[in-house]
């Protein structure tokens, strides 16, 4: 009879007939298996137990697996990570780590970690400490270890044993970046012997554990590596060349704000060539050291950010919405075949959905269409699709100039031009020629959702979806509530931006919503600098620097500068002569520049590549910016482009457009790039604390002038000596 142990410690232990081991983690609390303490502590006691009876011949081979379809193992428990606050007791918690997985490694008999699902962080590490690793071919079977993105390294052996057994740059490609590696790629590289169905495994998943480990082990041969990175890989002057490589890489990726990356390449340079003790022993000190930073818990905030938006309903907070359920969207249609609505549509296809896509132009549906083969057409040739599925996804994609098909959508996504009464006039159109309880959403970025609404019968089945542009990368999603949405209606919004792998945060209905509310003084800051004689690389300069992606000016480019104008002057008609626009982006907004899209802004463009400042926009923006540049301090720079962003957010929250000042972090950081080692602007506001921010407001409100003026809920923040988080706290 096989031997097991108690099924509800995770991970358990049975033993089968012919010695073979099979250790299983399934979490009964859990979704996911987590590598809790507790879960640590379980699996020491196993693998001492496999020691023990392997030294005696009752086991002959173990085998590690999930109990959950899809998942192996996602990692750590980052709650635990974030207590850590000590250089020391982070160090001990890698040792800790390191030493179960040194005694995993150390089995005297073969060892087979079987992925057939998300395997994440110390997953990873566990797979790699086994002798054999399998993937299969299920959709969610993957390899990563992420541990950079919270700021920190993989410290229970990843950093050590990755590079040793797929080579340098292979490991560095995944260590610096926390990408996921799938199928024959990691097979490709080495890091999985084999490739296996899926299907084979639920058949007789016995039969491939005694094969591997008893009958026909697989050739353990490594990455397939050429001439070339083989004397890179193996000479001294070779590593060094690679290292130095990614060094320069990293530093123009990230600025040098982040710690993880720069200290993965000290872990990996230090330890080449040493004894694995003493390679884990570097590992576990460079661990304690990223715990312990700033970097590493602004990181961690912003993924409980993103855990939180992910798990949540769009609902929190409100009364009877436990009772509410989101309608199931298997038929999406997009009114306005443009960019926007293109993006739209080839994100949804990607996911499983019929969309029918119309416009009032042949040429426009056309467009659309071909917008979205593009896209698709890229991620094939990123090996992120197979070219197969590119084209079952575009023949879920419908399009024309009639309404055919729209009388059994469960959502419409309105993405015509930006004018309210265009806007109403073709939501009342679709309105009548869909199915009672059908979805109606707007992608607007700045118009009201209530003067939209008043054109409906069923203001309660309307509420705003808006998507950045572009859609495939921008992650956020507003969901925009107005004041006869229903929760019904925000809650399948919010579920159907999350399918579509998007970030949602609910926002109120208001002029920029959350987003371009704060967005647009930041804009209009930067003009303003300009217009005293700042130049365009002080300004955009100043914010780089800060961490930002790119500069205020640059991003107008981005944006389009006739986009950018016109929400300027919603924002301006909203809110009087504190968002009056300034001189300079108003007089390049009455030029036919558009910035990147036309190849001439702020900065000039080759195809969609920027060159730099164009060297005769002072002359062409004469009157509005002085004749000759001067210097401002590059501290005064960045401190007036965050003080008006701040500012802003204030109001926000008073009005209650957002829920939280959670809420405006996760908004701000998925939706213009806010850097996330900061932690978000209202958690670096609480940094600095509200009762300097209203002193540098009035300071630069004597300077400069009244749209400097503190907003009166920061006043009272910094009155009450109280901060964003604790003033505005997420709902429970």
């Amino acid at each position: 009879m096989p031997e097991k142990s108690e099924r509800s410690e995770s991970p358990f232990l049975e033993i089968r007939r012919d010695g073979l081991a099979v250790v299983t983690f399934d979490d009964p609390d859990r979704g996911a298996n987590v590598l809790a303490e507790t879960v640590l502590r379980r699996l020491d006691e196993v693998v001492g137990q496999l020691a023990a009876r392997a030294r005696v011949g009752d086991v002959r081979g173990v085998v590690f697996q999930s109990g959950k379809p899809g998942s192996f193992i996602v990692g750590a428990d980052v709650s635990e990570i974030g207590g850590i606050e000590d250089p020391d007791q982070g160090a001990e918690a890698g040792r800790e780590g390191q030493r179960i997985y040194l005694a995993l490694e150390r089995l005297p008999v073969p060892t087979l970690a079987v992925v057939g699902g998300t395997c994440m962080g110390g997953g990873t590490e566990l797979a790699l400490a086994c002798r054999y690793r399998i993937l299969t071919d299920h959709p969610k079977a993957g390899m990563a270890l992420p541990e950079v993105q919270l700021g920190i390294l993989p410290g229970w052996g990843g950093t050590t044993r990755l590079p040793r057994l797929i080579g340098l740059q292979a490991a560095l490609d995944l260590l610096l970046t926390g990408k996921t590696v799938r199928g024959h790629r990691a097979r490709k590289m080495g890091l999985v012997e084999e490739v296996v169905p899926a299907s084979l495994l639920e058949e007789d998943a016995e039969a491939v554990y005694r094969r591997i480990l008893f009958d026909d082990p697989p050739s353990r041969t490594g990455a397939e590596r050429g001439f070339f990175q083989r004397s890179l890989e193996d000479t001294a002057p070779g590593r060094a060349l690679v290292l130095r490589q990614a060094r320069k890489t990293v530093m123009e990726r990230t600025g040098g704000h982040y710690p993880a990356p720069l200290k993965i390449l000290d872990v990996v340079r230090e330890s080449v060539g040493l004894p694995v003790e003493e390679a884990l022993e570097i590992e576990a000190k460079a661990l304690g050291e990223l715990m312990a930073t700033r970097v590493s818990k602004h990181l961690l905030h912003v993924f409980h950010l993103r855990e939180r938006a992910r798990k949540g309903t769009g609902l929190e907070g409100r009364e009877g919405a436990s009772d509410v359920e989101p309608h199931e969207i298997s038929e999406l249609g997009v009114v306005g075949a443009g960019v926007m609505g293109g993006g739209i549509a080839q994100l949804a296809a990607g996911k499983g959905i019929q969309v029918r896509m119309k416009d009032i132009e042949h040429d426009a549906v056309a467009s659309g269409l071909q917008h979205a083969r593009s896209i698709f057409d890229g991620a094939v040739k990123r090996h992120r699709m197979k070219e197969r599925e590119a084209d079952q996804a575009m023949e879920r994609i419908s399009g024309g100039i009639e309404y055919g098909g729209f009388g059994q959508l469960d959502l419409v996504v309105e993405a015509v031009v930006e004018r309210l009464d265009v806007k109403r006039s073709v939501l009342k159109e679709v309105e009548e020629r869909v199915p009672e309880g059908c979805i109606l959403t707007s992608n607007t970025s700045t118009l009201s959702i209530d003067a939209m609404a008043e054109s409906l019968t069923r203001p309660r089945d309307f509420c705003g979806m808006h998507f950045f542009n572009p859609v495939h990368k921008m992650p956020l999603v507003e969901v925009v509530r107005g004041t006869r949405s229903s929760d019904a209606a925000v809650a399948t919004v919010y579920a159907l931006a999350l399918r579509l792998g998007k970030v949602p945060v609910v926002v109120g209905d208001g002029p920029g919503f959350v987003v371009n509310r704060i967005l647009l003084p930041y804009l209009n800051e930067a003009g303003h600098l300009l217009g005293e004689g700042a130049s365009i690389e002080s300004i955009d300069a100043a914010a780089t620097a800060f961490g930002m992606p790119m500069g205020p000016l640059r991003l107008v480019d981005e944006v389009g500068i006739d986009i950018a104008g016109h929400a300027g002057r919603i924002l301006h008609e909203a809110f009087g002569s504190r968002a009056e626009p300034s001189a300079p982006l108003v007089a390049i907004g009455e030029t036919d520049r558009l910035g990147t899209k036309g190849g001439l802004g702020f900065y000039r463009y080759e195809g969609k590549k920027e060159v730099g400042p164009d060297p005769e926009i002072y002359d062409l923006l004469s009157g509005a910016v002085p004749a000759e540049r001067i210097e401002i301090d590059e501290a005064d720079i960045r401190a007036r482009l965050l003080l008006v962003m701040m500012n802003e957010a204030a109001r926000i929250l008073d009005e209650g457009l957002a829920d939280s000042a959670a809420d405006v972090d996760l908004a701000m950081i998925m939706g213009t790039g806010f850097p996330p080692f900061r932690g978000g602007l209202l958690r670096f506001a609480d940094e600095v604390h509200p009762r300097v921010l209203v002193e540098r407001l009035r300071e630069y409100q004597a300077e400069v002038g009244d749209r400097f003026t503190p907003a009166p809920p920061l006043v009272r923040l910094a009155e009450a000596d109280r901060t964003f988080y604790e003033a505005w706290p997420a709902p429970s």
